[in-house]
């Protein structure tokens, strides 16, 4: 028996409308201390993992792990349909997914479950040599700012500032934000501005992101709940630039 309920809708729907940008389907593994996913998008760009503890819903039961496999475009149409002030619970029926919006009037939504072939896929061991936080309101009007003048970006970070720019056809943007860290070694990578905004879509988890950066190097990108219930991180391969 599986039986969820949460207090704060928002939630699942600021993690999902991040995730079912990246994956069309996942599988939510279950057991008694909470619920996780790790899922890799189909070019192999973006990797992505949640994972919510048992202690962050009012009410959790899970008497044996559960696999459900989702369809996340359909499980994200539910999502919006929920209001701020809704509790919200989820249950496993036969072959279902049974979500309920406790609030006004209740309403129940079933997502049938499907088959997929689900690998277990685990992130690569990586050796920063850069971490700091950012809040994350920063850097998504960062990125909005970078969209104005190209489909791509650079991330770079020293001992002083992280910075984001890019070049473009008709111009230039650049962002500068002094970090207040200590970071020994300097960092620069370039990045698909696209795929960068899908991972920001969840900006509800958490007010600051915590990026891991090197040079030519994946970007990391977590983002920790205050209570340390739940965790939302990302890894972002890095734009392949050709010579022409």
């Amino acid at each position: 028996m599986f039986k969820a309920e949460l207090s704060d809708p928002n939630i699942l729907k600021t993690s999902f409308d991040a995730i079912s940008s990246i994956v069309d389907e996942v599988q939510i593994q279950t057991d008694s201390e909470g619920l996780r996913l790790d899922a890799l998008d189909r070019g192999h760009i973006t990797f992505v993992h949640l994972e919510l503890k048992a202690s962050l819903f009012d009410e959790y039961v899970c008497d044996e792990p559960e696999k459900i496999n989702l369809d996340t475009e359909e499980f994200m149409k539910v999502l919006k349909r929920s209001k701020s002030d809704d509790r919200v619970l989820l249950s496993v029926d036969t072959g279902n997914l049974i979500i309920t919006f406790e609030g006004e009037a209740k309403r129940t939504f079933k997502i049938r479950l499907i088959d997929m072939d689900y690998d277990q896929t685990n992130p690569p061991a990586i050796e920063y040599p850069t971490e700091f936080d950012i809040p994350f309101s920063l850097l998504k009007n960062s990125i909005g700012d970078v969209e104005l003048v190209s489909d791509k970006i650079t991330l770079s970070v020293d001992n002083d500032k992280f910075r984001a720019y890019s070049e473009g056809e008709f111009g230039d943007a650049k962002i500068e934000f002094v970090h207040g860290e200590k970071i020994d070694t300097d960092a620069t990578s370039v990045f698909s501005l696209e795929k960068i905004s899908e991972m920001l879509k969840a900006d509800k988890f958490s007010d600051i992101a915590t990026l891991n950066l090197g040079n030519d190097m994946p970007l990391t990108l977590k983002l920790k709940m205050i209570s340390e219930d739940g965790e939302l991180s990302f890894l972002l391969a890095p734009r392949v630039e050709t010579e022409e």
